[in-house]
């Protein structure tokens, strides 16, 4: 455990010092404020996990696309969870699916959030650090309650954050979309502690992902769903209408089969008793 924590407060030093020098030259450099540094920190982050979003897109799309299925597999092994994990572990292999990559973006974001949050509560930025005439954000390394802009962005954050679940979820069901809704009220009085710049860290990355998932629905295809569920439920449910065949199931473009008929009785032949001759 020791050696765990020995290795890990370097690490956490190094990414605290690039996280510093990158501020420092947008604010330099480029003449940015250190509100809008951050902003700028948080696109150029944003802007080189493209590719993988785009491959988090797909996997989420395949996702939802053979959803159907997946709950068959694990409704016939439901008593056997290693089966069941076995199967699905198949499936994903036979349609090229990766569940871990929807995750995979956000994990790569963690190192930078960490590093960001260390950088505001150990290196002094000095006030004036606003983003508009208006003073929105006077200090980035105070907390986000200690300043009037601060309520304004807990409110940006809770509405971003709610429309980014709601374009990168793949839950169908209304209860779980309800869950993810009511998550952000939930964490803003958590993140209400934090400091503003890390506040405006995260709205920043919530309103690329609104704007990412506008885009993406508009560029990529959706996959239509597979007719493998429609073939078999038409195939156990039997058809509305005879398929344009009559009662005795001759197609209308066929003749009618020709009933014999029936065969004319020939005349029943009265046959005349002959007269015998009388005897006198």
């Amino acid at each position: 455990m020791n050696h765990m924590v020995v290795f890990a407060i370097p690490v956490l030093s190094q990414l605290e010092a690039v996280m510093r020098h990158v501020l420092v030259w947008f604010h330099t450099t480029l003449g940015l404020t250190w509100a809008w540094s951050i902003v700028g920190t948080t696109v150029v982050v944003r802007m080189l996990l493209v590719p993988l979003t785009i491959r988090q897109i797909h996997s989420m799309q395949n996702l939802q696309r053979y959803a159907p299925q997946m709950k068959e597999i694990q409704k016939k092994y439901k008593n056997d969870r290693q089966k069941q994990n076995e199967e699905l572990m198949k499936f994903y292999r036979e349609h090229n699916i990766n569940p871990a990559a929807s995750c995979l973006p956000m994990l790569l974001q963690l190192p930078v959030f960490i590093a960001l949050y260390y950088t505001l509560k150990h290196y002094h930025f000095p006030p004036g650090s606003d983003l508009s005439w208006l003073n929105f954000i006077h200090d980035i390394s105070a907390g986000t309650t200690t300043q009037w802009g601060g309520y304004l962005l807990l409110v940006v954050y809770v509405v971003s954050q709610m429309a980014s679940m709601l374009y990168m979820t793949t839950a169908t069901n209304k209860a779980q979309q309800r869950i993810m809704l009511v998550m952000p009220l939930v964490f803003v009085t958590f993140i209400a502690r934090f400091p503003a710049g890390l506040v405006l860290y995260w709205v920043t990355t919530n309103l690329w992902t609104v704007g990412q998932g506008l885009i993406t629905r508009r560029l990529i295809p959706k996959t239509p769903a597979p007719s493998t569920a429609i073939e078999r439920r038409s195939s156990r449910t039997p058809p509305k209408d005879d398929g344009g065949t009559g009662d005795n199931g001759a197609k209308p473009d066929e003749p009618l089969p020709q009933q014999p008929k029936p065969q004319a009785t020939a005349p029943r032949q009265v046959r005349r008793k002959k007269k015998r001759p009388s005897r006198r």
